[in-house]
């Protein structure tokens, strides 16, 4: 199979026209091609835009090519994102976008996506990142295969990594390029992690096509791409053309190769020292012992320096181990592990505060040992024991229908469905009252892998199939997994 032929785009600020017309002009000369993929700003940046992108959106112009885009602000962007969220086509998980318009997809969130057999990752969220987008995007990186593409969105207000030009052929850099401005650390760190074949991004303005360059600990090249807008003045390339062999069909010859001109990794490697990894392994006495300032960042770094590994690493607070080992930039902080698993907000530990505030499932303060998922709000304590009592799931409540359970084990029980929609209907119920079994413990998914087997050889037995669901959303009270069996196998 031929490798697949892609359109790499710049900004678009909605001048849908001139992008079109470039991408017809392209395809008939040097294509076909098989998708375009567009980084910076989508929508239009002026009202008066606003028209010619609306003709798109609504059917009355068209787009010639599958068109994939992550800026996702600027002139009417949140009408036409929210309509599109709102589709019916577009509810559930999607690997490839939701669908705005005919060949117009938007790579919604941090994430992974399969195009042509590439393996890309998207990093972005209404605007800006976030903290949880940088910390998912962490977590991808360490998921096995190598990621071919990756796009960046403005962690600020800008998505070139620092560094992006050190150590490149002097004469290849744009002029009026600088990493002390109009750059981003951030994006630095996840572009050494993630270890992507080819990084590109936008609005900086200008097209530059950096030299490739090794990676740390990993023995296939990165190229950098920066893009200019569609439309710009000083006539700076915004449409370049690749032609990438999905890695994952490589032989380890082939992805090790190294282009004459390639040069060494331009990022900060930032290193943690003995005393540092020491220092982690327990709290100071000299920090305060307050739940707002026992792991606040800011405090480490007073100690530490102002590094980045003063930062816990997401990988080893959240799942434990953690594959970078002592290699990791980050800190692994058993305390803080604790701490998470007793239901505490991530954000909560590393920074000492939360930005989703009331949305929060998790709690916003220090627990001590043995106590389960609470709320973060004043009187909560009250409110939670009041919910256990009238929650139909709670074995403790009243309310509970005792004669429905099946069986009971540590962390979770099995129960008949109260009012089942069909015969085969049976719930895996968590002992604890939390609202999704994402927030509970690790150690209890041993219980619950071994509650799902029992089910299969059930129905098994009954030339049945069974299909496990969970429904989590931002109010939920008592979680529950339902397990239907249906069909034949």
């Amino acid at each position: 199979m031929a490798p697949p032929r892609i359109l790499l785009c710049g900004d678009v600020f909605g001048r849908l026209n001139q992008l079109v017309k470039r991408i017809l002009s392209v395809n008939k000369s040097a294509g076909p091609f098989d998708a375009v993929l567009c980084v910076g700003q989508f929508f239009p940046d002026s009202p008066e835009k606003l028209q010619e992108f609306m003709d798109y959106i609504e059917g009355r112009s068209q787009i010639p090519l599958p068109t994939y885009f992550i800026g996702d602000y600027g002139i009417g962007a949140p009408k036409v994102l929210l309509a599109a969220s709102r589709d019916s086509a577009n509810l559930g998980f999607k690997m490839d976008g939701l669908r705005i318009c005919d060949n117009l997809y938007w790579l919604k969130g941090s994430g992974k996506f399969t195009l042509h057999e590439m393996q890309s990752l998207d990093g972005q969220q209404f605007g800006t990142y976030s903290q949880d987008d940088v910390d998912a995007l962490r977590a991808l990186a360490d998921e096995p295969g190598i990621v071919d593409l990756f796009l960046t969105y403005p962690y600020t207000t800008n998505e070139w990594p620092t560094g992006v030009t050190k150590g490149a052929v002097t004469s290849n850099i744009p002029p009026g390029i600088s990493d002390s401005s109009g750059s981003d650390s951030t994006i630095s760190e996840l572009v050494g992690e993630i270890k992507p074949r080819y990084h590109i991004a936008g609005t900086k303005g200008i097209f530059y096509d950096r030299e490739p360059y090794s990676n740390l600990d990993a023995v296939h090249v990165t190229r950098f791409l920066g893009l200019a807008p569609v439309g710009n003045k000083d006539k700076q390339k915004f449409i370049h053309a690749i032609s990438p062999i999905p890695a994952s069909t490589m032989s380890s010859a082939e992805i090790s190769m190294k282009p004459p001109n390639t040069t060494l990794f331009p990022y900060k490697v930032i290193k943690e020292t003995a005393s540092t990894n020491q220092e982690t392994k327990r709290l100071s006495d000299s920090v305060s012992d307050t739940q707002y300032w026992r792991y606040d960042v800011s405090q480490k770094r007073q100690k530490h320096g102002a590094g980045d590994g003063d930062k816990l690493c997401f990988k080893f607070v959240s799942s434990g181990p953690c594959p970078r080992g002592e290699k990791c930039n980050f800190l692994h902080d058993t305390e803080a592990r604790e701490q998470y698993m007793r239901g505490v907000c991530f954000d909560f530990i590393n920074k000492g505060k939360c930005e989703r505030g009331p949305d929060c499932n998790f709690k916003h303060s220090l627990q001590d040992e043995g106590e389960g998922f609470v709320s973060r709000r004043s009187g909560s304590e009250n409110a939670k024991s009041s919910r256990s009592k009238n929650c139909w799931f709670c074995l403790s409540s009243p309310e509970v229908e005792s004669h429905l359970v099946i069986t009971l084990g540590e962390s979770y029980y099995c129960a008949l469905a109260k009012g089942p929609l069909v015969e085969d209907q049976v719930l895996i119920i968590p002992v604890e009252h939390s609202p999704n079994t994402l927030s509970l413990p690790l150690e209890s998914e041993t219980e619950l892998v071994r509650f799902q087997k029992s089910l299969k050889m059930y129905f098994k037995t009954q030339v049945k199939e069974v299909v496990f669901c969970e429904w989590i959303f931002k109010r939920g009270t008592h979680a529950n997994i339902q397990d239907v069996g249906n069909g034949t196998p």
